[in-house]
């Protein structure tokens, strides 16, 4: 007999795979605005912590927060356009064309170093090392997003982790190939 490969079962929508539905944070985004830090808060499903801005026309965002964002800090020491980042600085929370929205570099202790500017292109060097050309007036954060120690606490327990991974609409436990059965896996039996 035929067996559903991974895509078909979890397209079945199951509570296996379907990630709930919690009060999640709006959308990070920069605006043209000054604002002002009130609070910092905890998203569940991100691993940096975001910094909930009060902005000059009372309205409410949020960003991510770099490390040493603390409650009434001013937004306009941290996000400029590339144009005035000097060259080496690290930057995060990066848009690859002005106005789109912060894409690169999201997550917690991952940084992107500018390496030269010029009139017309700023090149910054991703964690990855890849090397990418963004237009100057392309707004970024400068700094580390906060929370990069992460990974230094282990989990110590299973349920700790099946708790993180379940936020996050992952299988977990996941099972090896050779612990199953022959006819589960090519690598199962014996």
């Amino acid at each position: 007999m035929g067996k559903r490969i991974i895509q078909q079962r979890r397209g079945r929508g199951s509570p296996t795979y379907r990630v709930p539905t919690y009060p999640f944070r709006p959308i990070i985004s920069y605006r043209d605005v000054n604002g002002r830090v009130v609070d910092i808060v905890r998203d569940p499903i991100r691993n940096a912590p975001l910094g909930e801005v009060v902005y000059e026309d009372n309205s409410v965002g949020y960003i991510i927060a770099p490390e040493g964002l603390k409650v009434g800090d001013t937004i306009e020491k941290y996000i400029m356009p590339l144009s005035q980042v000097p060259e080496g600085t690290r930057v995060f929370a990066i848009e690859t064309y002005p106005r789109s929205g912060p894409k690169l570099c999201r997550t917690s202790g991952s940084a992107a170093i500018v390496v030269s500017k010029s009139e017309k292109e700023c090149i910054i060097q991703l964690p990855s090392k890849k090397v990418k050309k963004l237009h100057p007036e392309c707004r970024v954060t400068v700094g580390i997003p906060a929370g990069e120690g992460r990974k230094e606490k282990p989990f110590i327990k299973a349920g700790t982790k099946w708790i993180v991974m379940h936020k996050r609409g992952k299988l977990y436990p996941r099972t090896s190939g050779v612990a199953m059965n022959a006819v589960d896996h090519p690598f199962g039996g014996g």
